[in-house]
């Protein structure tokens, strides 16, 4: 079993990465987002994202990629946390950070065969989905575990 620092992989050594996957014949699937407060509905989300193909690789926005979407109080957890936390689960085996609004250049590093996002979500609207089939991938939104989210979770802690 590798060790939760060798899962959370610089966007430098991403393409090698994945060449040498792709090479070995690995089916990649890859997801993103902000993972702030890691909850149940994450985990189920991973663990099916991971049933898709063979290697499950997570891009998580950075700190100030975080503020920029969620506002100036978000993140709660800081950027190397959450990659760490996501390293730890077993559905996950890569993760890497990422500081653009989107992830497209994390996506052309990757070159997934699918792209997952959550049910709150259209494969149409992502902006993502160019680039991953641009690249021979497909795109696909999972459903969602109801009554999980960050954002609520947050808002029952301020009461």
């Amino acid at each position: 079993m590798r060790s939760i620092q060798s899962k959370v992989i610089q966007q430098d050594q991403l393409r090698s990465v994945c060449q040498d996957l792709k090479r070995s014949g690995k089916t990649i699937v890859s997801t993103n987002g902000c993972f702030d407060i890691l909850h149940w509905g994450h985990l189920q989300y991973l663990e099916k994202a991971r049933e898709l193909g063979d290697v499950l690789i997570c891009a998580v926005n950075s700190d100030h990629s975080v503020q920029k979407l969620k506002g100036p109080s978000r993140p709660i957890n800081k950027e190397l946390i959450r990659a760490r936390q996501l390293a730890a689960l077993e559905a996950v085996d890569y993760v890497v950070i990422f500081d653009e609004d989107t992830p497209n250049q994390i996506l052309e590093l990757i070159k997934p065969s699918l792209h997952v996002k959550g049910g709150d979500y259209k494969p149409e609207d992502l902006p993502e989905r160019a680039v991953v089939e641009k690249n021979g991938g497909k795109v696909k939104c999972l459903p969602l575990a109801s009554g999980f989210s960050t954002s609520s979770l947050i808002e029952k802690l301020k009461h």
